[in-house]
């Protein structure tokens, strides 16, 4: 399962990096034409930049979420939920001496 995520991730990765290097390809290809100016070719990159740091937030946000609702289908308790426990154990505890 590890080794399938791992190659999971590679993927990813190799298919972002191969985008990225054609995105930045075409942005040059239009500098040298004069479609756009080097300032606007920069601008271009940080959108394109920025977009894809929001986006990858809002995936691992997402992801976050799915996991927690399978952790909580499972069975599992959140931190906070075990630390509630905690402090109400404590609580018990301490009342009685």
């Amino acid at each position: 399962m590890r080794s399938l995520l791992k190659q999971g991730f590679y993927l990813g990765l190799g298919a972002a990096v191969s985008g990225k290097e054609k995105f930045e390809k075409k942005v040059n290809e239009m500098v040298a034409k004069g479609d756009v100016t080097p300032s606007e070719a920069k601008d271009i990159l940080n959108a394109w930049v920025t977009k894809g740091e929001q986006t990858n937030e809002e995936w691992n946000e997402q992801s976050r979420a799915r996991i927690k609702g399978q952790m909580k289908r499972l069975g599992f308790v959140t931190r906070e939920e075990y630390e509630q426990l905690e402090a109400r154990i404590h609580r018990l505890e301490n009342r009685d001496s």
